[in-house]
């Protein structure tokens, strides 16, 4: 059915020099070759980014939720679009969303590894919860610890 993105007509002619695709659980996203995305599906589930396009631009990277993406554009942003209040970006987060290498998503939420080696956290507490319970979390590279190869008893 067309609203899970299995029918790709309506952009059949945008989907030349494609270098990625990602999926949410009812959508598409694909990067051209000249870092512009088409997207198609659900609207609810990111295939509607008309919100958003005149920012996909330079993208390098996408991510989706079950009804989200998240875009890392060539300045180290992040861009994100779907369904309202899942991958919604608060202010004091976005403030910490700079020099961003690459992201990482599960059914609800989003992480985003920094240039120095921190992660930046967002999306609903629950993935279930009505409510849509922002959080956010900001972790600091993590320590090397060392552990013998041989412990004695």
């Amino acid at each position: 059915m067309a609203d899970s993105g299995g029918y790709s007509s309506a952009v059949e002619d945008q989907l030349k020099d494609v270098r990625q695709i990602q999926a949410t659980q009812r959508a598409f996203a694909a990067i051209r070759g000249d870092g512009s995305v088409v997207t198609w599906g659900h609207a609810d589930f990111g295939g509607d980014s008309s919100a958003v396009q005149g920012q996909l631009q330079d993208v390098q990277q996408i991510r989706g939720t079950h009804v989200a993406f998240a875009a890392i554009l060539g300045d180290g942003s992040v861009v994100v679009w779907g369904r309202d209040g899942y991958g919604v970006i608060e202010s004091t987060v976005q403030e910490k969303l700079r020099d961003v290498r690459e992201i990482q998503a599960t059914e609800g939420s989003f992480a985003a590894m920094l240039g120095d080696g921190s992660v930046v956290t967002w999306g609903p507490a629950d993935s279930t919860s009505p409510l849509g319970i922002i959080f956010h979390f900001v972790y600091t590279k993590p320590k090397r610890i060392f552990f013998p190869l041989n412990p004695k008893p």
